[in-house]
Parts: C-alpha cells; structure tokens; sequence
C-alpha cells in the first residue's frame, strides 16, 4: 500500500469518529501541556538565577588568598605535607604575577574601613556618621546594583567621589524608618537628588611607620620600636551617586559597605588592614594582602586560571565552586518536573491506546475487507500507526501551545505581585526550541509505543473471521 493512500485513509478514519478521537487528542495535548509548563519554569528558574549572577560580576572573580590566612580542600590534598608557615604571601610581586596570567582582566584588593563620615544638611549643624567605607573597582559599574543607580558612576580609578547606599543616604537626611520595605532602607529619587552633587567629609586612620621601625635600642634591655603608629586624616569626598542594592548581593566581605569609593583611592589612604600585624612582624615582607580579587577577561576561564593560582601556590575560591552545587541541584528538580509532567502524558497515552482498540472493534469489517484485497499485516500495523502518530503529533503541537500560553499566564500574574511588593520583574518561564522539538518528539514516541498493541491485534485479525463481523 503507498504511503499517500495509508495517509488518506488514516485521515478518513480520524474524521469518521472526530468526537471520540478529539477528546482523546485533547488528553495528549493536557498531558503536553503539563510536561511542557513544568519543564519551561524550571528553565527558566534557571535561566533567572544565571542571569542574576552572571550580572553581579561574581561568576568572573576569583577570590586569592594566602594558605596561611586560609586554604581550600581541594589546596589540602593537593600538597597535604605542606605547612602553613612555607606558604607564600600575598604580597605586591604575587599580585604582579597574577596580573601577567593569561586571561586575567584586572587584580586589586578588597579593601573596608571603619571610619567617620561628618555631613552637615543645609542650615544645620554638621553631623557625625559612624558607618563602613568600601572600595569598589571601576569595572563594577557592569554590576546588576547599579542598573538603578540615581546619579553617575565613578569618574576615575582615584576620584576623591563617593556612591551611598540608599539607607544611609537616609541617615543623612535625617528621614524616617520606610515602614514599606524594613530590611531594606530605599531611597526615592527626589531625595537622592538633595545629597547628589554634596560633599562629605571622611576621617579615617592612616598607618604611618615609625622612624626606627625594625631597629634596635641603644639600650639591649629595651624594646625594639618597631611598627607603625596611626594618625587621624580628613578627606572631602563628592557624593555622585547613590544605589539602593549592595553591589555583588553583599556576598563578598568588601561589598558589605554604605558608603563606596574608588578601589585606587582606598589604597592611597594606607589604613589599618588585618595583615599588619603580620607584616610588622616580618617587616622584611613589605605589603600584604588578606585576600586579592583576580577578574577573568570572561567567565569560562575561572577554572583553568584557578589550576593556575593554586600551581602559584595560592589559595583561591569563586562562585562557580558553589554553583555546581547549583546546577546539580536544578538538574534534580528538572528530572522531578518532567516525571510528574509526564504523568499527565502516560494517561493520555492509555487513551490512545483504548481509542485504537475501540477503532478495531467497529471497523473488524473493513480490515477484513482490506486483507481480502491484498493489504498485509504491515499494511494494517502502518494504518494504526498513522493514525496514532496523527493523534499524537497533533496533540503535541496543541500541547506546546497550551505550555506557552500557561507559562505567560504564570509570568503575568507572578509580576503583578511582585510589582505590588515593590519589587523588580523577573521572567520566571523559558521555553527554548530544543524543549518544544524534545515534548513533540516525547509525544509521538508515546502515541507510537500506544498504537502498538491495537495495531499488533488488528493485523492478527483473520480476514475470514472479520468479514462474518456483523
């Protein structure tokens, strides 16, 4: 039999009991549909949280420690006879050496002070402001925090300029608590506009060395003067800008700040960092450096430039040692989804299935006939066949147009509340092709393995036999 008149005649059949063979397309398009919804929000969970991070700038930074402040495991079994007193120091010649590996965009240091911010409101007296200073790279400007900063951003590596964050910006003002959002302190644009284009005044501790650092007395019974002493410094620092959202989410210690300056001014003020204490008692080392942020030139080069960093003989971390973590954990939830979704579709499957037998019980006359004529049991299986992959690549298109419209429906009415909470939009669905090419070809295959009991026993039906039919 050709393959044009198998069509023809499958399609005839399928018109002949539309009903019945509607309700049973539509079963497979639900359990379609299912499958499809279930699957597009876990992708695009997925998608959002990649996103997220991507454009918080973490997934490109490697955090770079000394193994004497710190060490991974992977550090560990690396070299487990290693002590911590041989381990290198993080000092201005490793930080040159990492700048020179291949693919390193930029390396600085996460620098953070306590420090005095005094800020007088117009027509009133000036005011102190005990808070955290954080530095921040010029690069970061990429990251997703400042996507609504109010103002501008950093004009130059060691601009005297200064970016606040939203609450203490409030503290400046003088307003009161926002009883809308409790954990975070918003500003609106209007009230940023007063402190943008203000100076404040920053007072801070400069490490300065003593003259006989290092020396010995004259006198063998007293102490070596060795060290370095702190003195009080004033800085007037511009406010530019000011952000509701710490940068990088606050997941790194430097970004934990309320006030953030350029990354080459912070090192220009030589205040107290936790490493001193070291470096006084090895004066011999020069400067040191608890922890060193190295920017890959893109995010795929993470891994190959931290082989790199531990061959040095440093410790390193970065988000994409967490996010494996991440990613197992999505591919579990994605394989839960699709069992459950796919339930839906084994059903609709046993529809197929009961239609078909249906089919041969009211059409035992007909196959009789046709085996009469000369039709083979191939024939009659390729019959059933077409007309169970009809069902089933039609219900699966009609599926995945039911996802879609279910997906957009949930991502509609998931904005409208998180707009009403005051929060950013997200897209909480993704549909991507090899998802709709996997539930159509997921659709046929079930619709195929259905038919293939009714199509086994409907070429086994002796034509003699079925002509008596009726």
């Amino acid at each position: 039999m050709k393959a044009h008149d198998l069509i023809e005649l499958a399609g005839r059949n399928l018109r002949e009991a539309v009903l019945r063979n509607s309700l049973t397309t539509i079963g497979i398009a639900v359990g379609v549909a299912s499958l499809v919804a279930m699957l597009s929000l876990g992708a695009g969970l997925q998608q959002m949280f990649g996103n997220r991070l991507g454009k918080s700038g973490l997934f490109d930074n490697i955090i770079v420690g000394s193994k004497q402040d710190f060490s991974t495991l992977e550090d560990r079994r690396a070299n487990p006879n290693a002590k911590p007193t041989e381990a290198r120091v993080l000092d201005d010649a490793a930080r040159q050496e990492l700048t020179k590996l291949p693919g390193v965009k930029e390396v600085y240091p996460e620098i953070r002070l306590n420090a005095e911010l005094r800020y007088a409101l117009p027509g009133k007296e000036e005011k102190p402001h005990f808070t955290t200073v954080a530095s921040l790279p010029v690069s970061s400007n990429a990251s997703e925090a400042f996507e609504d900063l109010q103002g501008r951003f950093f004009s130059g590596p060691d601009a005297h300029e200064a970016i606040i964050l939203g609450e203490f910006a409030r503290e400046l003002l003088d307003l009161p608590e926002d009883p809308r959002s409790p954990r975070n302190q918003k500003i609106d644009p209007a009230d940023a506009k007063k402190l943008i284009g203000t100076d404040l005044v920053l007072r801070y501790g400069e490490k300065v060395p003593n003259a006989t650092a290092g020396e010995k007395s004259s006198d063998s019974t007293a102490p070596a003067e060795m060290g370095f002493s702190v003195v009080r410094k004033e800085m007037k620092l511009h406010i530019i800008g000011v952000v509701n959202q710490e940068p990088y989410g606050g997941v790194r210690a430097a970004s934990r700040g309320r006030v953030y300056i350029p990354v080459a001014l912070a090192e220009t003020l030589n205040v107290v960092q936790p490493t001193d204490l070291r470096t006084m008692m090895r004066p011999a080392q020069g400067k040191t450096y608890l922890t060193l942020i190295v920017r890959a030139e893109k995010a795929s080069l993470v891994p190959q430039l931290q082989d790199a960093i531990r061959k040095i003989g440093f410790s390193t971390y970065s988000l994409q040692d967490a996010s494996a973590a991440l990613t197992r954990a999505f591919a579990i939830v994605d394989i839960f989804l699709g069992i459950f979704g796919s339930l839906a579709l084994a059903v609709a499957s046993l529809g197929i299935m009961n239609t078909l037998v249906m089919a041969i019980m009211e059409r035992r006359r007909e196959i009789g006939i046709m085996k009469a004529l000369g039709a083979s049991d191939v024939d009659v299986k390729t019959l059933f066949f077409v007309e169970a992959g009809a069902m089933g690549l039609l219900g699966g298109t009609l599926g995945i147009l039911l996802g879609w419209i279910i997906g957009k429906v949930i991502n509609f009415g998931t904005n409208i509340y998180l707009q009403r909470q005051g929060l950013p939009t997200e897209n909480l669905w993704y549909l991507p092709l090899w998802l709709m090419a996997g539930a159509l070809t997921f659709s046929l295959f079930m619709s195929l393995v259905s038919g293939l009991y009714p199509a086994s026993r409907a070429a086994k039906l002796d034509p003699v036999k079925a002509l008596r039919h009726d």
